[in-house]
């Protein structure tokens, strides 16, 4: 009894793990990460959340034309650790980001690589491994 109960046990988390695993996407797939974008725009909406952080930038394509951006970012937890709160961005905030674009581009997506504001010189950076003295006292607004 205790050797098949710890079968189903054992199955269970293989189970459990591989879909996991399976549903986790992978960023090259969804990104060209050999290439970069820059876009200036506006907050539209900042969604700090796990697994992944969203922000939803207004600004210009290449051709000048307003599109809706969907950034990916890391996680909370992560980016919790290196001085990103969910108050760090506000709808408005005016925003430099540079990411790695969508494998199809009409989908305006980037991959985020790093973000500043500059009207109080706020960044965060892909590297940036612990807040800077700059974010953190930016964070606090």
């Amino acid at each position: 009894m205790k050797r098949i109960l710890l079968a189903l046990i054992v199955t269970a988390g293989a189970l459990i793990s591989g879909g996991r695993a399976y549903a986790h996407h992978s960023f090259a797939a969804t990104y060209l990460e050999d290439k970069t974008q820059k876009i200036e725009g506006k907050v539209v909406q900042f969604l700090f959340q796990n697994p992944h952080s969203f922000l939803t930038v207004e600004g210009p394509d290449e051709k000048g034309v307003l599109q809706r951006w969907s950034i990916e970012w890391g996680s909370s937890g992560h980016l919790s650790r290196q001085g990103v709160t969910r108050d760090s961005l506000k709808a408005g905030d005016r925003v430099v980001v540079i990411g790695h674009p969508g494998r199809t581009a009409e989908d305006h997506r980037l991959h985020m690589v790093s973000i500043q504001r500059p009207a109080d010189g706020w960044k965060w950076d892909h590297d940036q491994a612990e807040p800077t003295a700059e974010t953190a006292s930016a964070n606090i607004r």
